[in-house]
């Protein structure tokens, strides 16, 4: 997952819906390529006029929040992309920017989400909605980062991985469960018995379901009954040879 933040002047936010920003997902991955090399370096207008930034998030990451231990309690996916907006929100802040008005997309009811980065940037004026991406041109500037961003990690990773074929054009799709392409994805990258590497979320119930209907299934064994305690023979003072293995201590073979 890649979250990003695009920032700008007030006056200058209307200049980005006619420079072509809009929901990423609505843009084919050659107009977001070219966005975003506007905002880096071939437009001075853009690059001068709006600042981004992009927290990514790796499967591992995710899946390791969100199965943790019942007792440290689940770092759910909801929390996880929060967090990652307000440390996204609050960096743009500590560079020196005067941050007037927040837009963000919504993850989870908007209401309760807006009322929680309320209470945090309490200066700033907050407005969480549906589809923001498409709404607000900020957003959308942040969309085309994010998923830029997003594309091109993948493509490293899948090169260093040796995979590098299974991305040809957009095979991988958007990484959403309704993608058919990127349950396609999962399903031909699938190995019976370990699943899939890192680039892959576990805790996806979408990747749950599929290790679970088309893996190998696993029974673990119980321990036997009356299996011999290493502990106790490392901490038995019965005999020497079951606490010092390599032979008594001199100390002790004077008290003998």
């Amino acid at each position: 997952m890649v979250y990003g933040v695009a920032y700008c002047l007030s006056s200058y936010e209307k200049s980005l819906s006619s420079r072509g920003f809009d929901d990423s997902k609505k843009l084919t991955p050659a107009l977001r390529v070219e966005l975003m090399q506007k905002m880096c370096s071939s437009d001075p207008e853009l690059r001068s006029n709006v600042g981004w930034a992009v927290r990514m998030m790796s499967a591992r990451d995710i899946s390791a929040g969100m199965l943790r231990p019942a007792g440290v309690g689940v770092y759910n996916l909801n929390a996880q992309a929060h967090d990652a907006t307000i440390e996204l929100i609050r960096e743009v802040i500590a560079r020196g920017v005067n941050v007037k008005e927040i837009f963000v997309d919504t993850v989870g009811p908007p209401a309760t989400y807006q009322a929680k980065l309320a209470r945090i940037f309490p200066s700033c004026k907050v407005t969480v909605s549906k589809k923001a991406d498409s709404l607000y041109p900020s957003v959308s500037a942040a969309s085309v980062a994010a998923k830029v961003s997003r594309d091109y990690a993948l493509e490293q990773y899948f090169k260093l991985a040796g995979s590098a074929p299974q991305l040809k054009g957009d095979s991988i799709g958007s990484g959403y469960p309704s993608d058919p392409k990127t349950v396609a994805w999962l399903r031909n990258s699938l190995d019976e018995i370990f699943g899939w590497g890192s680039d892959a979320r576990f805790s996806w119930s979408t990747a749950a379901e599929m290790l679970k209907k088309e893996g190998e299934s696993v029974e673990w064994p119980e321990d036997e009954e009356g299996h011999v305690d290493i502990a106790s023979l490392m901490l038995s003072q019965a005999s020497g040879y079951t606490r010092y293995w390599f032979g008594r201590p001199p100390a002790l073979e004077d008290l003998s």
